[in-house]
């Protein structure tokens, strides 16, 4: 018996050993699984029942280099079509397909590396519900923007304000180029005070990554598509964020760059091979001529520079013609819109990409989000040379997909000289009744961002002069001429500054930091003047909230006479007629010479005093004052 139990005990240890160890390996394997040697996989995650389920895994490892290209994916619904290696050793690109069937969960992907076989998580994960009712609904001419630099706006969370191990250690509010501290928690802090405004949607300066040595407060020199800048805080926060937008109704936009990205960009720094940017035998700047596109005389060469050239130094010009890079930037794009539930894209400096690369990314964007809106930076010059690069009705060669551009004509050729220059056949408010009259070059002159100023235009107010009834005649405007609204954080609060240098238009918004004296979120110590022409902007924007003429209604303008300027916003069920006196003299108004909108109404209320005028009756408009008049019957 005493051998029969020793045996017996020794088969237990026996057991108990093999147990063990079998439960180490376990713990290896999933080590290995969780842990692969500082291994990264861009995009970070897909999801299924996504159209876009034929994407390409740009894998990268800062350890050991891939010894081949073979990859191995066992997951049930993900096939592996096809594998790419690079001259540098550090990348694999991996061509998968993702089956309707496939099921969320951690796909194991299986690499060779130097070091032996590693296994990474790569997690698929179901998408979000509401495609086009609760996100990707689309900005339309309904809404109002408002362009907010979040590092300029308001400090929600001072422990953010410096991140150990980013390059930019500045944080100086009397430094215009410096970090001010700025961050998502200070927007979410604002909410009540930006719906209360009348904004509906919120447009953000890029908040991803921008781990540069300096100028990292604009956020145009990416250095990780995949991470939001910890600066401003992180992906739950920027999620937070949109989920308590729509949650109130409002929506979000995306600043996506498609032709640059920052010199500290991984793929700049180690990049997979040499022709992921454009490489030139010395540093050559772009030579800003979009012109050069469509130019009948034009030379390949300065066509060439202008597509290929640098935007910056510091900006390095992403080749969209290497098929690597084009689907790393549509892939980012559609990721960003599912991962934060993006309601709209504005895509910056849009005419120094690749135009059929643009085409093939904004047809990508919209056949997975069909109700989403896209409109493009095309700060050029002359209404033709705008519409080239939208939908169009011009008889031209290259068709471009863009639905929307930022109306910069409008502004440039439009408002500013409305208010600036004297009345003249071709000067003064005639610039602006001309420029909108070139409507007809445009498909969807309705989806037109209209601005008064932004991030790279001096504010509004100090073009005019500092002229505060100029400043509220811009708004009225703004809020009452066909197209999307976009209003530029503090303008309503009469920020002031030109662009000698840019730094100067982006100060600060007062009452966004607990040192700050003025705050015009509450109003303490700010002056008659600022808080009349905020009062103005929220009672117009929120009174556009319910005009059914002013979101979605025609338009119709007559010839202005004598600096005098009168069109209408007008459907079925409301009139809204403006009147923009833009002399130095009050000027007479009769209705009757406008009979053509304003027949068979007999009063006419203004929608900012509640004054009532008779339309049979003739009145006068004080100078530089601008009416914007309810008609009814």
């Amino acid at each position: 018996m005493p051998e029969k139990e020793n045996t017996f005990r020794q088969l237990f240890k026996s057991q108990i050993t093999i147990m063990k160890k079998t439960i180490l390996l376990l713990m290896l394997g999933f080590s290995l699984v969780t842990n692969a040697k500082n291994t990264e996989v861009y995009p970070t995650n897909w999801w299924t029942d996504m159209k876009t389920n034929a994407i390409q895994l740009l894998i990268r490892t800062t350890d050991d280099v891939f010894l081949s290209d073979k990859v191995t994916i066992n997951y049930p619904g993900i096939t592996v079509a096809k594998t790419y290696s690079f001259p540098n050793q550090k990348y694999i690109a991996v061509d998968i397909v993702i089956a309707p069937e496939a099921v969320a969960g951690d796909v194991i992907i299986e690499l060779n590396q130097k070091g032996g076989k590693q296994k990474i998580k790569w997690p698929l994960y179901n998408r979000r519900s509401g495609n086009g009712t609760q996100y990707a609904q689309g900005v339309t001419s309904s809404d109002f923007i408002d362009l907010i630099m979040v590092d300029r706006f308001s400090n929600g969370d001072v422990t953010n304000d410096k991140v150990k191990g980013m390059r930019d250690q500045s944080l100086n509010r009397n430094e215009m180029y410096d970090r001010h501290g700025g961050d998502l928690q200070g927007v979410i802090n604002n909410l009540d005070y930006i719906q209360g405004l009348g904004v509906t949607t919120l447009w953000f300066t890029p908040i991803m990554e921008n781990d540069m040595e300096k100028r990292t407060e604009h956020g145009y020199a990416i250095t990780n598509h995949y991470k939001i800048d910890k600066r401003y805080g992180d992906d739950a926060l920027y999620e937070k964020l949109s989920n308590q937008l729509h949650q109130r109704g409002m929506k979000l936009i995306f600043d996506a760059v498609y032709n640059h990205m920052g010199s500290f960009h991984f793929l700049e720094l180690d990049p997979p091979a040499n022709d992921w940017v454009h490489r030139w035998p010395a540093y050559t700047q772009t030579n800003y001529r979009e012109i050069t596109l469509f130019d009948p005389y034009g030379t390949k060469s300065d066509k060439k520079r202008m597509s290929d050239g640098w935007f910056d130094s510091i900006m390095p010009d992403i080749n969209q013609d290497n098929p690597f890079m084009a689907n790393f930037i549509i892939q980012n794009c559609i990721w960003h819109i599912e991962k934060f539930g993006i309601d709209g894209v504005r895509l910056d400096t849009y005419t120094y990409n690749d135009l059929d690369f643009a085409n093939r990314c904004n047809k990508a964007i919209m056949d997975e989000f069909p109700k989403i809106s896209i409109f493009g930076e095309i700060m050029v010059h002359g209404v033709a040379n705008q519409a080239y690069f939208e939908q169009n009705n011009l008889d031209v060669s290259f068709k471009s997909n863009l639905p929307s551009v930022v109306d910069f004509q409008a502004l440039y050729y439009g408002i500013i000289p409305a208010l600036t220059e004297p009345f003249g056949w071709k000067e003064g408010v005639n610039r602006l009744y001309y420029t909108l009259s070139s409507d007809y070059l445009s498909k969807n002159p309705m989806q037109k961002v209209l601005l008064l100023d932004n991030h790279d235009e001096p504010r509004f107010f100090s073009l005019v002069g500092e002229n505060v009834e100029k400043q509220k005649m811009g708004f009225q405007w703004l809020l009452t001429c066909r197209g999307i609204p976009q209003l530029y954080y503090g303008s309503e609060v009469l920020a002031k500054g030109f662009k000698a240098p840019d730094g100067l238009v982006r100060a600060d918004f007062p009452g966004g930091w607990n040192e700050d004296t003025k705050n015009a979120f509450t109003g303490k110590g700010m002056t008659d003047d600022e808080k009349s022409t905020q009062d103005l902007v929220r009672k117009l924007a929120n009174y556009r909230k319910n005009s059914s003429a002013l979101k979605t209604g025609k338009m119709m303008h007559y010839v202005p006479v004598d600096g005098l300027y009168v069109y209408f916003r007008y459907d079925e069920n409301q009139t809204i007629m403006c009147v923009m006196n833009t002399s130095d003299s009050e000027k007479e108004i009769d209705f009757q010479k406008y009979d053509e909108r304003t027949a068979g109404f007999a009063s006419a209320k203004n929608v900012l005093t509640d004054e009532i005028l008779k339309t049979s009756d003739k009145t006068t408009i004080p100078a530089t004052k601008m009416w914007v008049l309810e008609l009814s019957k």
